[in-house]
């Protein structure tokens, strides 16, 4: 996965969030690279910890990327 700024990847969800998307922000554990998606939706996280290996990345150095959804659908409940 290419990771990207937190400030500019943050700023580039929340334009999707005023457009209608539901989002969720990923990033890449810094120890084992395992890709994480944050369960909690159209939040964003300066740190997170690998559901793998239990390492916390420090996201806001590190980078990181979304995926966003659109549309209708149970994620925007």
């Amino acid at each position: 996965m290419k990771l990207h700024p937190f400030k500019e990847c943050a700023d580039d969800a929340f334009e999707k969030m005023q457009l209608g998307a539901t989002i969720w922000q990923q990033f890449n554990c810094a120890k084992c690279g395992v890709k994480q998606t944050m369960a909690e939706k159209n939040t964003f996280f300066t740190r997170g910890t690998c559901e793998e290996c239990g390492h916390e990345t420090n996201i806001e150095r590190d980078g990181c990327n979304f995926m966003a959804a659109f549309g209708i659908g149970p994620w925007n409940d």
